[in-house]
């Protein structure tokens, strides 16, 4: 089309300062013949299962909307957490529970505190909402400072308090006491971001009658679900009702809530991938901790996060991809990860090649 656009500008002005002053949530897809910057599953849902859904799904009216509540699927969920099923909501990816949190608890002026370097939707849909956002960094090798955070929490009388864990980008998990710190040191509800606790780490699910929080879980991980969009938050009933005024109705599809139904029916092929993957994570550090040219932290999570010490992470990142065909995350931009590089575990044979190409490239004296 050759029509040219309105100038946008008087519309742009009506957008908030604060939303205008944000940077938003993008990645560019590249081709490439490893993808491991994105920290999904290596492995498709299996072929039969597949099938099973689509059966699942075909039995459906597709001219109607979807359960509402989906009642059966949240009767298993209740059931693999010991939880009650009116405590628990369905979400289009974990993601859209963050923004119902966020929308329903934050008002003009309220303040969340998080650990930081972390996922940087939170610090958006805060500054969305009208909020303050107030970063706590994180200690020695990424480590979660705990009196740095409960210090910030009671000095800014936060409203929220997010404990993302295992954390994305780092892969640190909280100490096993770290939520139970929080709750007694401050009245912010606490939410608890566990989209990678399948892979390590305390959960703070056990702390849910206790106390008010949300606990938050996906299937785009060890589920592989990740291109269905499937997730879900556990907290007190009296607290989910008020979260669900911020969800949009009718906000998971048919066909995802079928894969997710038939998925928990098959919960012995998650726990087997996890164990592999975790099993590959493990072997994977101890190598990539024999390179002299990068430091590898501690990870819990199904990525690991690396520093170049000698080559650009910039450099590596291109030569990884251009060289070998290897897509990771390029974190080097942000102050807090000069230098950093986000790589998603893979297959065995994904992270051999990640292996031998990090020895070629960070390895060797420049």
């Amino acid at each position: 089309m050759t029509e040219s656009l309105a100038d946008a500008g008087p519309a742009v002005a009506l957008v908030k300062p604060a939303v205008r002053g944000q940077p938003a949530y993008t990645l560019v897809a590249r081709p490439s013949r490893r993808k491991l910057n994105q920290n999904e599953s290596p492995w498709d849902v299996p072929e039969a299962l597949k099938r099973e859904i689509v059966e699942r799904a075909m039995a459906l009216p597709w001219n109607r909307y979807p359960e509402f509540v989906p009642a059966e699927l949240l009767r298993r969920l209740a059931a693999a957490h010991m939880w009650h099923p009116d405590g628990i909501l369905v979400g289009n990816g974990s993601n859209e529970l963050i923004q119902a949190v966020l929308a329903t608890t934050l008002a003009p002026g309220s303040t969340v505190v998080s650990g930081s370097p972390t996922f940087s939707l939170y610090r958006l849909l805060t500054n969305v909402f009208g909020g303050r956002y107030v970063p706590v960094a994180l200690g020695r090798d990424f480590r979660y400072d705990m009196d740095a955070l409960i210090q910030a929490a009671t000095r800014e009388r936060a409203r929220v308090v997010v404990l993302n864990s295992p954390n994305n980008p780092t892969g640190s998990a909280l100490p096993p006491d770290g939520v139970e710190r929080i709750l007694e040191s401050t009245d912010a509800l606490v939410l608890c971001d566990e989209a990678y606790q399948d892979f390590g780490g305390p959960t703070a699910v056990p702390l849910l009658p206790s106390s008010p929080r949300v606990v938050l879980r996906t299937f785009s991980k060890a589920f592989g679900l990740a291109g269905l969009r499937f997730g879900y938050a556990l907290a007190h009933p009296v607290l989910a009702r008020e979260i669900a005024k911020g969800k949009l109705p009718y906000n998971v599809n048919a066909i995802t809530l079928a894969a997710a139904a038939t998925l928990m029916e098959h919960a012995e092929i998650r726990t087997e991938r996890i164990r592999a993957l975790v099993a590959t994570r493990d072997r994977t550090v101890d190598r990539l901790r024999t390179i002299s040219g990068i430091t590898v932290y501690p990870t819990a999570a199904n990525f690991v996060l690396l520093r170049c010490l000698r080559t650009p992470a910039r450099e590596i990142f291109r030569r990884l991809l251009e060289d070998y065909g290897i897509l990771v995350r390029d974190l080097s931009a942000a102050s807090e990860l000069q230098e950093c590089l986000r790589i998603s575990i893979g297959t065995e044979e994904d992270m051999d090649a990640v292996v031998a190409a990090l020895e070629q490239l960070a390895g060797s004296e420049r």
